[in-house]
């Protein structure tokens, strides 16, 4: 239950950070929602995904403080 509700938190924060990801914003709600994502990945027991995130994560905390 709780691994089903933060995917659709996780996925509706991954929908709006596109449209304002030049911004910090955008991109603190894009690493924000692929952490939520990682909990229902794992809850599924998906970890290339949980790997993906990850790598979307660290990607996205490069752009913050590059």
């Amino acid at each position: 239950m709780v691994a089903n509700v933060a995917g659709w938190i996780g996925a509706a924060l991954l929908c709006v950070a596109p449209f304002i990801i030049d911004s910090d914003l955008g991109k603190w709600l894009a690493i924000s929602g692929l952490a939520i994502l990682c909990l229902q990945a794992r809850a599924t027991r998906c970890y290339n995904l949980i790997l993906l995130n990850l790598t979307g994560i660290g990607g996205y905390l490069y752009a913050l403080y590059l």
